[in-house]
């Protein structure tokens, strides 16, 4: 059953249409990978899902409609998005940007455990809690903005390049995470990335997108298989 699902969305900034009629739907308990070129429009996607951009057509989540929520709405319903460039308050410490990512809640003892749930995905969180966000290393800072969203405790994570300017090995760890949180905690995952072969192996379902339309869609097996599909569009 789909959680997600988009229906010919079209969306634009001003003037400039940077998606022509995209379709998509993302399965209870999946890993979606979002795939394409710079300019494709993978991130306005993601926009188009949390309401930050001006779009029509249709945006189902769990059954509703929520074409025209406000972004603060769509956070509500469980749909966790960390931008591209991870987005962390840096001057707030790692600590308060936890907090911030669950703002809204009440629950304390929920909101205690989903910390604890999250110094379990990033062991070094309890001892630098009270660090600086800013002064972070790109990985750290990314793992930070993942773990913020998942203090909201939301049924739907949007990744948007997870692995943009970090090591690879901190790219693998990164992903190895990713999957923990769906296999563990039952996130639903739609993740945009530019590092092909790594999202693949993460994911089950991938998109490919080209110039605001989906080119290509299918098992993550079938696209790593179609040598055809990888030379043009995966880049591998």
């Amino acid at each position: 059953m789909a959680l997600l699902e988009l229906n010919e969305v079209v969306a634009a900034y001003g003037p400039i249409t940077a998606l022509h009629g995209v379709s998509l739907k993302v399965d209870a308990g999946g890993v979606v990978a979002l795939l394409g070129a710079n300019g494709a429009g993978k991130t306005t996607t993601l926009r188009a899902i949390s309401g930050t951009v001006q779009k029509t057509g249709k945006v189902m989540f769990d059954g509703h409609d929520i074409s025209k929520s406000a972004p603060e709405q769509i956070a509500k319903l469980g749909i966790g998005h960390v931008p591209e460039g991870r987005g962390t308050l840096g001057q707030l410490t790692v600590w308060e940007n936890l907090q911030m990512g669950a703002y809204t809640r009440r629950d304390k003892t929920g909101v205690k455990a989903d910390y604890d749930r999250v110094c379990g995905y990033f062991a070094w969180i309890p001892a630098r809690r009270t660090q600086v966000a800013a002064t972070l290393s790109g990985g750290e800072q990314q793992m930070l903005a993942i773990g913020r969203a998942l203090m909201m405790r939301p049924r739907l994570l949007l990744l948007d390049e997870p692995s943009l300017g970090l090591a690879p090995i901190v790219v693998q760890e990164i992903f190895r995470i990713i999957r923990a949180i769906n296999e563990q905690d039952k996130v639903t995952i739609l993740v945009v990335e530019q590092n092909a072969s790594i999202a693949l192996q993460a994911a089950g379902q991938a998109y490919v997108l080209e110039v605001g339309r989906v080119a290509i869609s299918g098992t993550s097996a079938e696209l790593q298989k179609d040598e055809a599909i990888r030379r043009s569009y995966l880049g591998y």
